[in-house]
């Protein structure tokens, strides 16, 4: 492998592809207009299912990345949603003329998804990395819409990112590559395996035609502080990316509803599928009371 990788939009297809074929078979997906682009979403569980919504990290991510859950999460009544960022690598259709450029605008795209959806009444939503800081702003803006919020070692949420993991990310962010892609993943997971279909995605996710992600303030602490949906909080034992202790310390000071969790040796990239069976555990758990 060279270390020029230009995107190649069907080895990034076949790779995506490949992925959701680890999903249940009944797996549908649709495309929902929103004022930002046209939103992927893959869909399972029963229709009259209890509607769950699950954002993924940023960079790489996809709505794939939750092929080690999705079908646990379904078996036990979850209507899931998962998506791909509007303006990330995925299937989503960013507008031509308009995307989200603050966090406000994030909150009208993720409104209109919901409602393009026909996701009515109290939703659960779950979310990984930066998905998290996404989904976390959302409760606070619309908590009449959200029952239950789990969070997979969020990202800007209560601690800032560790010096070490940005400095190791720059070279991959200045000119990403399949290489660099690896040689991150590789460092930040400390060498663990990693299911080898989920980390070609994430290779031929190197320079994707993404826009700019929304970037901005951690959640005002007043504002967590009033937050009255429960709260699970799974945090990656082994992370690179910020201080787990601090971020545990931090939510328990903020959240008046928070489970915390640290799930010893898993990294944060690994976080969503490296774990099926503990993360698993948890989630239905938390979601099912």
């Amino acid at each position: 492998m060279g270390t020029r990788s230009p995107y190649d939009p069907d080895r990034f297809g076949s790779a995506y592809d490949k992925v959701m074929a680890k999903w249940p078979e009944e797996r549908a997906a649709l495309t929902v207009p929103t004022p930002f682009g046209g939103t992927y979403v893959n869909v399972c569980g029963p229709a009259d299912g209890r509607p769950l919504v699950l954002l993924p990290g940023g960079g790489g991510a996809t709505s794939a990345s939750w092929y080690a859950q999705a079908g646990e999460l379904a078996d036990v009544g979850h209507r899931v949603h998962a998506v791909d960022l509007i303006g990330a690598p995925g299937r989503s259709i960013p507008a031509a003329d308009r995307r989200p450029r603050t966090v406000s605008d994030l909150m009208t795209w993720l409104d209109a998804l919901l409602d393009g959806l026909g996701v009515t009444g109290a939703l659960d939503l779950g979310a990984h990395s930066y998905g998290g800081w996404i989904a976390l702003h959302y409760a606070l803006h619309a908590p009449a819409r959200v029952r239950r919020l789990f969070l997979l070692d969020p990202t800007q949420c209560f601690a800032g990112f560790e010096t070490a993991y940005l400095l190791h990310a720059l070279p991959m962010l200045l000119r990403p590559t399949a290489r660099r892609v690896r040689s991150f993943l590789e460092w930040e997971t400390g060498g663990a395996p990693l299911d080898p279909d989920w980390l070609r995605l994430q290779e031929a996710g190197a320079g994707f035609p993404s826009a700019k992600p929304v970037t901005g303030p951690r959640p005002a602490p007043d504002a967590l502080q009033g937050l009255n949906a429960p709260v699970l909080l799974l945090l990656a034992g082994n992370s690179r990316t910020h201080d787990t202790y601090r971020v545990t310390a931090r939510a328990g000071e903020l959240l008046p509803h928070v489970r915390t969790e640290v799930l010893a040796d898993v990294s944060h990239h690994a976080l969503p599928h490296a774990a099926p069976e503990r993360l698993g555990r948890h989630l239905t758990g938390f979601l099912g009371s």
